[in-house]
């Protein structure tokens, strides 16, 4: 795969320096390897964007609105082969990568539906004063840099692709290394649908892509998900030139289990939210708060609903979850068990690599998890689950939002007064009530404290990538 990069409305051969392996997790082995891009090419990508950007953002809303219909629809025409290369280079079981195409399908035609809608977000703006006339004005934020993860690929580029073109941006997208291929299809639809060149452009690399293009000057506005420490320095390039910047960050988010909660369907949404994606979620809730009087009940069966769990490779086994996505990842999940091992942590659950080939880590559950252990306060990103018992509501607040992260919560509780009230009552971007952690396009999506800032998805995320203008004039 030579020709990974999309610039200009051309596939062009990687000038860059490093050679990316594609690995498949289920094997620990390469199957693919492209050439990373240049500094040069990203000049040329935005460029491109910039010189696309002027008519791109001059086309009618309904225009930018069947390009993403279009998007949405040449998505579902590729469905088996992006759900087969989730699945081999992501390690994502079938029903996962199934959920993601559908998730980006429904992101663009929403944004779509958004799109339609922009003529009349401008409005006449009724003044006080007397011989004035002011009208809102909203219109594109520009040149805009995407920075993607490699643990929801499609989805998230989908998350930031589907409003930025909406809004009249043109962009340059930057899938992660660890995950290159899926994100091609967008690039080949904007191809097939005559897209004009230069407003979606593509880049790939390791770090040093990254680092060229959140730096780069011809850029104006950044938008990132992923890790806190990289985000930072993505802040700091867009602090540098004063421009505006989106954050989805890391997460610590906690599942509150009161005690008039049904026992078998809270261990359902606590396994969900631990072990979707093998636990590689900013939103994972990977802090499980269970009230005394159901601990004992309770804890039994969940150590027993993940030992169950089939864990295995998705291309040839049924499975409930699959590999983490890299070595990376598996030798960092690895070194918190042994320092659970160190902490001394009861394990009910897992807590090992598995002997097999590949990039597989058991199920886990720690419980009576101290407060000040680092697999209580630090992102692990794996399936890795501690548990603490509490007595009050109140308490149960005060310990779900004592962390520096603020991103989702889970409450479960037959109780909807209660529920609610607590939902109210923490400090996070998302709350879940006796649910799944079930993601809408309609809502927003974005946190608190360490973990972000900014909201993508619902309006919020088209407003992400649109500036306010008034125009004011004298009557006189």
């Amino acid at each position: 795969m030579t020709t990974s990069h999309y610039i200009a409305g051309r596939w062009v051969e990687g000038q860059g320096s490093d050679c990316i392996s594609v690995n498949d997790p289920a094997l620990g082995q390469p199957f693919a390897e492209l050439m990373a891009a240049s500094a040069a090419q990203v000049d040329q990508a935005v460029a491109a964007a910039r010189g696309a950007l002027p008519a791109w953002k001059a086309t009618s809303a309904s225009e930018r609105a069947g390009y993403l219909r279009g998007f949405a629809e040449q998505l579902g025409q590729r469905r088996e082969a992006l759900i087969s290369v989730q699945m081999r280079n992501n390690g994502k079981p079938r029903h996962e990568a199934e959920i993601d195409l559908d998730d980006a399908i429904a992101t663009f035609n929403y944004y779509a539906e958004l799109a339609e809608q922009l003529p009349s977000k401008n409005r006449e703006v009724p003044l006080a004063a007397p011989g004035f006339t002011a009208r809102t004005r909203l219109e594109p934020v520009g040149v805009v840099g995407l920075i993607v993860p490699w643990n929801f690929p499609l989805v998230t580029s989908a998350w930031k692709l589907a409003p930025a073109l909406a809004a009249g941006c043109t962009v340059v997208l930057k899938p992660s290394e660890v995950t290159p291929l899926v994100e091609q299809a967008y690039g080949q639809i904007a191809d097939s649908l005559g897209l004009p060149a230069g407003v979606l452009n593509i880049v790939n690399g390791k770090a040093e892509t990254g680092a060229a293009l959140s730096n780069h000057t011809g850029l104006d506005k950044l938008s990132f998900t992923g890790s806190n420490s990289v985000g930072s320095q993505v802040m700091r390039s867009a602090s540098a030139q004063c421009r505006p910047v989106t954050l989805e960050l890391g997460g610590k988010s906690a599942i509150v289990v009161f005690d008039d909660c049904d026992v078998d369907q809270a261990v359902e949404w606590i396994v969900a939210g631990i072990t979707w994606n093998a636990g590689q979620m900013c939103s994972a809730t990977s802090r499980l708060l269970v009230q005394d009087g159901i601990a004992e009940a309770l804890l039994p069966r969940l150590q027993a609903a993940l030992e169950r769990l089939r864990v295995g490779n998705p291309l040839t086994e049924e499975v409930d979850m699959g590999p983490l996505t890299s070595q990376a990842q598996w030798l960092k999940v690895a070194s918190y068990f042994a320092t659970a091992r160190e902490e001394g942590l009861q394990c009910l659950a897992g807590g090992k690599a598995l002997d097999r080939d590949g990039w597989f880590v058991s199920p886990t559950l720690y419980a009576d998890v101290p407060n000040d252990s680092r697999l209580w306060t630090e992102e692990i990103f794996g399936p890795v689950l501690c548990a603490r018992r509490f007595a009050t509501e109140e308490q149960a607040i005060a310990e779900a939002n004592d962390s520096r992260f603020g991103l989702v919560a889970t409450v479960c509780s037959a109780d909807l007064a209660r529920a609610e009230r607590v939902a109210d009552a923490l400090e996070v971007g998302h709350v879940w009530i006796n649910s799944v952690q079930a993601v809408f396009v309609e809502t927003s999506w974005g946190g608190t404290k360490g973990s972000g800032i900014g909201r993508e998805l619902g309006p919020w995320g088209l407003s992400a990538y649109q500036s306010v203008k008034h125009v004011t004039r004298c009557l006189g």
